[in-house]
């Protein structure tokens, strides 16, 4: 059923129609705060996003044009965490040993990879949002081409 509902508002256009509809409506800005892009999101991320969407739609039903941004907390410390666990380094001695480089690149990689995977999670519960402009996924991306 979820995939059904799914295909049926891609196939129809309906976020689409729904911002043209609210394009000139008084605007209604919700910023959402973001879920750190380091592993899949858990059950609590899901809730939270799902009651987040139920805002948006409601300023949407009442005819408020919304940005329906999408973002990604991107900062060190956990991402670092994690792939210092996924490389088997325990130390920052290892980290510099293994070459600060390759372990930022590392660390980019991983964000990356969890962003995508945390969108593909996002529009599966029909959170919507404007997935075609992931500002920071570009500039990670463009980043990790400049190495």
């Amino acid at each position: 059923m979820e995939r059904d509902i799914l295909r049926f508002w891609e196939e129809n256009g309906v976020f689409d129609k729904l911002r043209r509809q609210t394009a000139n409506g008084p605007r209604w800005s919700f910023l959402d705060g973001p879920i750190t892009a380091n592993n899949p999101m858990g059950v609590h991320h899901a809730w939270g996003r799902s009651l987040k969407d139920m805002y948006q739609r409601y300023h949407a039903m009442n005819g408020h044009a919304l940005r329906y941004q999408n973002g990604f907390d991107c900062q060190g410390l956990w991402v670092e965490v994690e792939v210092e666990k996924s490389l088997g380094l325990g130390t920052k001695r290892e980290i510099r040993d293994y070459g600060i480089e390759k372990f930022v690149r590392a660390c980019k990689e991983r964000v990356l990879t969890f962003a995508a995977r945390q969108t593909e999670q996002s529009i599966r519960l029909g959170y919507w949002c404007d997935w075609d402009d992931p500002k920071v996924l570009l500039l990670l991306r463009d980043a990790l081409q400049d190495d």
